[in-house]
């Protein structure tokens, strides 16, 4: 099963049922190498499922003592998409590795790839 990296809204509850159906299991985890920064969210339906007008953001630092806690989720192949339809157009998810040595993946801002 592949692992989802949340550091915001999908660890609320209510997002993740209305979301994947049900409530994800997961242990926390660590990410190096990336900032948070935050997100003005004006699509209508992540409004209403998160009740967040700005989400968090990854950006990529390059800074391995740069470091962002979160909780790793086991989920499905199907909800790794349902993930993609939640998250708006200026995330991208990409896989990498985390402190514990587990692959997952992660939603970074389009525009920090641009950097990398």
């Amino acid at each position: 099963m592949p692992n989802l990296f949340s550091y915001g809204t999908l660890q609320k509850e209510q997002v993740q049922l209305e979301t994947f159906g049900r409530h994800l299991q997961g242990e926390k985890d660590i990410l190096s190498g990336y900032k948070l920064n935050m997100l003005e969210i004006t699509d209508p339906e992540v409004l209403r499922k998160s009740g967040q007008k700005y989400h968090p953001v990854l950006e990529f630092s390059g800074n391995n003592e740069d470091e962002i806690e979160g909780v790793l989720f086991e989920v499905t192949d199907e909800e790794v998409l349902q993930a993609d339809e939640y998250e708006v157009d200026d995330y991208k998810r990409i896989e990498t590795v985390f402190k514990s040595g587990k692959e997952g993946f992660i939603y970074v801002g389009k525009w920090s790839l641009q950097a990398t």
